[in-house]
């Protein structure tokens, strides 16, 4: 499954606010700062725990350095 995100980082927690666009994006706040690579960390630990899956089942395919990413998750 691909999901696209809007990341919000340095946020007080983790958490999926809703929608973000017309392209059907979730937006996602992450209390991690966007600093060598913590964010991208913090949302890969954050969606595995959301959808029980084991943290390497998940992928950011795009959007590495960007608030606007598409990450694969495996096994859904």
């Amino acid at each position: 499954m691909r999901l696209k995100l809007r990341v919000v980082p340095n946020a007080p927690k983790s958490e999926i606010v809703g929608s973000y666009g017309d392209d059907g994006a979730l937006k996602v706040k992450l209390k991690a700062p966007p600093v060598d690579g913590k964010a991208n960390a913090e949302l890969i630990e954050f969606l595995a725990k959301t959808y029980k899956v084991q943290k390497g089942k998940i992928a950011i395919i795009s959007g590495h350095t960007c608030r606007n990413k598409v990450v694969e998750i495996d096994g859904l």
